[in-house]
């Protein structure tokens, strides 16, 4: 997945060069060939520092004894050496003129009581990510446009409307569209020649929920007509970026900061354009991207010297990928706490996968699940030698965890533990069924794959430091094992076993995935198997579109869930795992973290 903006740095003859003034840096020796993972804790100079705790002194990392069977880290060093100083100076003005444009953002919002210039307002300033500046603007925008009467013959408004008031949990029903259909019950013909009114249809047709099939023909009967304007070459700039986009992730399943990027680049073309709101996009982001680097710069260094302190060169040398996930979620610059809080755990739990499933015999995850569920400084004498240090940082961890949150927040913590101690015996019943040689039936396949895919834990750990922003009822929501959590766990799992299936990539520890069980269980091939796994991922999408409605008043913790659900599309698109084999995410992590929006 990419952009069209320029990469912010590129290999040549073994150098890494930055593209906004910084001096070229020498990659660590492997970089760029295969070999063992750099020995990637977390020491932070930015203002997140506060919540990071140091695993152990760089100064005691020792050598790896062994190499990993996954591809090397493909950043090295480069986050942990990128000098951030130049970055500061501009800070200053570039707040000063943010705040200027954001009173002037306030007075758009306030002077527009057209609906339709209401809307269009509120679209953009979601699709240009600059929303969370202005969430109550928003909310009383998105109540005035429900309360209004609408009447519209325009069908891009229509859909936008119905859009914009489903994303934000508001139910409108599908018969909005009914006027723009023949005594038939088709859609008119006239229609089929406008393509940005199909392509809002189609967008807002992914917003369906089970058992509505006049969206099904809403979005089939656009499809069909964007493919062949695009076939037909009949489209122009940025409307034929976008259609190629939607056809490809519809908006509603697209990770939201990546959209971002391209929008910025289009929105100057459109005729709605309001350029105070292009401006500030662009400010916006190179300030919020200042700092997400110098977290990942912490971050990198938290992990390399985690990675290097636990000596289990097994393990996929993933630090940069972990955060990355993490900001699917929460990019928000508040919300520092939870987005290293949530991407330390990712990094944990792939440090635990990784032995179950690459390394470990059976005897050893035995001994690994009965400690991790004693969970005790004691149970370290149950583990062989090369767990030991794992356990004692993973135990670390939770302590620091603990001490990092309000007293109100401690028992969401206990919670994550409990889920990760869970997510520890999920993995071993997995070993024990390829230990047993045993061949469990589809369902049985994916009830237990559904909660090993960590998704439980990712919920849970999104609540962690949150404070009173996270109600009573939305962590209940965001835990157990609510219609909201098993269907982000049903996305994610097929959509990884899709990929594996492809990619061909078996560890020893690997169970027979949902691909392989119901190819095996219904004596079909791969393409039928595909196809039916495929169909039941969109169902769960469907199931997450109810949510949104069924929980209207937990909004804020839905929306987090769902951008987990969106980030899975994002690190398995094409079929490809992007968190394992890096390489495919390279360019857009560099546009994400590293080069500036130009202003």
């Amino acid at each position: 997945m990419s952009t069209s903006i320029p990469l912010p740095f590129f290999f040549s003859h073994g150098v890494v060069h930055a593209r906004i003034g910084h001096p070229p840096i020498w990659p660590p020796g492997g970089l760029l060939s295969a070999g063992a993972p750099a020995k990637v804790s977390f020491r932070r100079q930015s203002n997140a520092h506060r919540h990071a705790a140091q695993v152990v002194s760089s100064k005691s990392i020792t050598p790896a004894k062994e190499v990993s069977s996954f591809e090397p880290s493909v950043w090295g060093d480069f986050f942990i050496n990128y000098d951030t100083k130049p970055l500061q100076r501009s800070e200053d003005w570039m707040m000063e003129k943010a705040d200027k444009l954001k009173q002037d953002v306030r007075i758009l919002f306030e002077t527009h009581n057209d609906t339709a210039k209401k809307m269009h307002l509120v679209d953009a300033v979601q699709r240009l990510g600059i929303d969370h500046l202005f969430q109550d603007e928003i909310n009383n925008a998105i109540s005035d446009i429900k309360e209004s009467e609408f009447t519209s013959s325009s069908l891009h408004e229509v859909a936008l409307h119905f859009r914009l008031l489903r994303e934000h949990g508001i139910w409108v029903s599908p018969d909005v569209f009914e006027k723009f259909k023949g005594e038939d019950g088709r859609f008119i013909n006239t229609i089929a020649d406008e393509p940005r009114a199909l392509l809002s249809l189609y967008n807002a047709s992914h917003l369906l929920v089970h058992d509505e099939p006049e969206l099904e023909e809403a979005m089939s009967f656009a499809r069909h007509h964007l493919e062949s304007m695009r076939d037909g070459s009949r489209l122009k700039a940025p409307l034929d970026n976008q259609i190629n986009r939607a056809l490809h992730l519809p908006l509603p399943r697209t990770y939201k900061r990546v959209e971002m990027l391209h929008y910025m680049l289009e929105y100057g073309q459109e005729e709605e354009c309001i350029v105070v709101l292009l401006d500030l996009a662009k400010l916006e982001f190179n300030l919020l991207q200042h700092v997400h680097l110098k977290e990942l710069k912490a971050f990198s260094q938290w992990w390399k010297d985690l990675y290097g302190y636990v000596e289990l060169s097994h393990v996929r040398d993933r630090g940069v990928e972990s955060y990355l996930w993490s900001y699917a979620l929460f990019y928000e610059e508040n919300l520092t706490l939870t987005r290293m809080i949530l991407a330390k755990i990712i990094g944990f739990t792939i440090l635990m996968d990784d032995t179950y499933d690459d390394h470990a015999t059976i005897e050893e995850c035995r001994k690994l699940n009965e400690a991790i569920q004693r969970w005790d400084e004691s149970a370290i004498s149950l583990l062989p030698e090369y767990m030991k240090k794992f356990y004692r940082a993973l135990l670390n961890y939770f302590r620091e965890t603990e001490a990092q949150v309000e007293a109100s927040d401690k028992y969401r913590v206990a919670c994550m533990k409990k889920e990760f101690q869970n997510l520890s015996t999920y993995y071993l019943q997995e070993f024990e069924w390829l230990h047993q040689n045993y061949k469990p039936g589809f369902k049985e396949r994916v009830a237990l794959s559904t909660l090993s895919i960590s998704v439980a834990v990712l919920c849970v750990t999104a609540t962690v430091g949150r404070g009173d922003a996270v109600t009573k009822e939305s962590f209940e929501l965001a835990t157990g094992r609510t219609s909201a959590v098993i269907a982000c766990a049903k996305i994610m799992r097929f959509m990884n076993d899709i990929a594996a299936f492809k990619s061909g990539r078996k560890n020893k520890g690997d169970a027979t995935n949902t691909v392989e069980c119901y190819m095996n269980e219904n004596k079909v091939t791969s393409e039928v198997a595909l196809d039916k796994i495929e169909s039941m991922i969109e169902s769960e999408w469907r199931t997450l579109n109810q949510v949104r409605c069924d929980h209207h008043q937990q909004f804020p913790v839905v929306q987090r869930l769902l951008n987990l659900a969106v980030s899975v599309p994002f690190f398995y698109d094409k079929k490809k795992d992007a968190y394992t084999f890096s390489r495919y995410i390279q360019e857009i992590v560099g546009d994400l973290f590293v080069n500036p929006v130009p202003l």
